[in-house]
């Protein structure tokens, strides 16, 4: 049975707005630096879940550990292809099972402790042992059979089977001299600043006050060289209003996600340059199927009536992209349909004719032949007999999709025009990802940013993604899971072919959409 896929859109607006000689905050930033042309003050809009990186799952959250973690390989900005990192060569036996990845010599801890093979062994054997460890990313090493340093300098992995995705692991490395005496994964927090926390990218935690700030000091091991600045300061903001006042006043000297309001007032202003560029993000409409565990034991307060196939198809017919993306994105975004952005053109999929659009006549008919009468108020009745009424949950301190409120109210208005009832509920960006995990809505606004390696952004959509039964643990992206998908989704992962495994992409995102 066709699935109707959460209904998206691209975010085009990449606004990154940069001023220069401003002055700290007085009241929201932390103390001011000695020389405040080495420190670079960073709006943050949405909230931090965890800096540990084994469980961290928000945005705001692994921007943070970017700056502290270092990975395996990296992509190279211009070709979108992968780069060495931690590991500067590498190689694969003739049967595509044994990866061997050479460690940089002379490589340093922040703690003057040296970055061996073995700490990338530790960290991919913990996610393959501990559930808690492998919450954010666990996918990437769930085809991995071994994971050895037979020297300082050589890591060894074998997986089950081929494994396309090998050189895209987004996994952040964690010392093992530090990591390997927390007891309890799943409860740390990585945030005790008393004790110094150890990293091995070009910035170290030095001060976390939560609500408030995060302020990073440069390492001064990093392998690639010493930062350019001296201090990373992450400000929270309530909303993107205040963001841009903050930065207009001179407290900060970056704000991402602007509005295209927010973004043209700021044209012509002297010392401010802007950015407007192509997003590797999407925001998404989630509908809730019926969630469950990864056994399958419902769990979460979706309205039942969501399970019925044609109630979501009628609703993903009742909504008008082009409008968001033309009059509220005001044409830095573009509709949706694959689950890969355009700007990853080889694994893009565009639904072409074959789009929902948006067609409320066809929605209605669809929502009358399927038995949702009217009541006397026009509002439907679902198949109990009760009014047909859900919940809209909305982020309201969302930077990513700072337009959500006002695409709220068009999808209000539009579910509304096919006799739905809809109540919008706002919540703060960390309650509607713990309510979206366990199921506690019927509707909600997400969104997520894609690698140039499409497993991950398939890997959220599998049943293995689900939570466990109590609830934690899931980084599933809207509660579905398709036996039909996750087939695809192995067999893409272990085609090694380019353009093979990009045709079964494809026809995973079809089977989304």
């Amino acid at each position: 049975m066709r699935r109707p896929r959460p209904k998206r859109l691209i975010l085009g607006l990449l606004a990154l707005v940069l001023a220069f000689g401003v002055t700290p905050a007085a009241v929201t930033a932390p103390a001011a630096h000695a020389d405040q042309s080495s420190v670079l003050k960073v709006a943050l809009i949405s909230g931090i879940d965890s800096l540990n990186p084994f469980t961290a799952t928000r945005l705001a959250s692994t921007q943070v550990n970017r700056y502290m973690y270092e990975f395996l390989t990296t992509w190279d900005s211009n070709t979108m292809q992968p780069a060495p990192g931690l590991a500067d060569k590498w190689s694969v036996s003739s049967d595509k099972l044994t990866w061997t990845f050479h460690i940089r010599s002379g490589m340093k801890w922040s703690d003057g402790q040296p970055i061996t093979a073995k700490d990338p062994a530790f960290t991919f054997n913990l996610m393959m042992t501990n559930s808690d460890a492998g919450t954010a990313n666990g996918s990437y090493t769930a085809n991995f059979a071994s994971v050895k340093a037979t020297d300082d300098n050589t890591l060894v992995i074998t997986t089950k089977k081929p494994y396309a995705s090998m050189l895209a692991l987004d996994i952040p490395i964690v010392p093992q001299h530090v990591w390997s005496k927390v007891s309890n994964i799943g409860k740390f927090s990585n945030e005790d600043t008393s004790q110094p926390v150890v990293s091995d990218g070009p910035y170290t935690l030095e001060q976390y006050k939560e609500g408030q700030y995060v302020r990073l000091k440069a390492n001064p091991n990093f392998w690639r060289g010493k930062p350019k600045f001296d201090e990373v300061q992450l400000i929270t903001y309530t909303d993107t209003a205040a963001a841009v006042q903050a930065l207009k006043s001179g407290d900060v000297d970056l704000v991402s996600g602007l509005t295209p309001s927010q973004y043209d007032s700021l044209k012509g202003q002297s010392n401010i340059a802007l950015n407007d560029g192509h997003n590797r993000r999407y925001a998404e409409l989630m509908i809730n199927p019926g969630a469950a565990t990864k056994t399958g034991t419902p769990i979460g307060n979706g309205n039942p009536a969501l399970k019925d196939v044609t109630l979501r198809q009628a609703i993903a017919t009742s909504l008008d992209l082009n409008t968001l993306a033309n009059k509220v994105q005001q044409g830095h975004a573009q509709p949706g349909g694959g689950l890969v952005p355009p700007v990853y053109s080889q694994y893009h999929w565009d639904p072409g004719a074959d789009a929902w659009g948006y067609h409320p006549d066809k929605a209605n008919k669809m929502l009358d032949d399927a038995g949702y009468k009217k009541g006397p108020n026009g509002t439907r009745l679902d198949k109990t007999g009760k009014p047909l009424s859900l919940r809209l949950l909305a982020n309201r301190d969302d930077s990513t999709n700072p337009n959500e409120s006002q695409e709220a109210e068009y999808v209000k208005g539009w579910l509304h025009d096919i006799g739905i009832d809809v109540t919008i509920d706002y919540k703060a960006d960390t309650q509607v990802s713990d309510d979206t995990t366990g199921g506690n809505y019927d509707l909600a606004f997400s969104g997520w940013s894609v690698n140039p390696d499409p497993d991950q952004a398939l890997a959220q959509e599998t049943c293995g993604q689900r939570p466990e039964a109590n609830g934690q643990g899931g980084s599933s992206s809207d509660n579905w899971c398709d036996p039909d998908f996750d087939k695809l989704y192995t067999q893409q992962s272990g085609e090694t072919d380019e353009s093979k495994r990009a045709d079964i992409v494809k026809q995973a995102e079809k089977l989304l959409y």
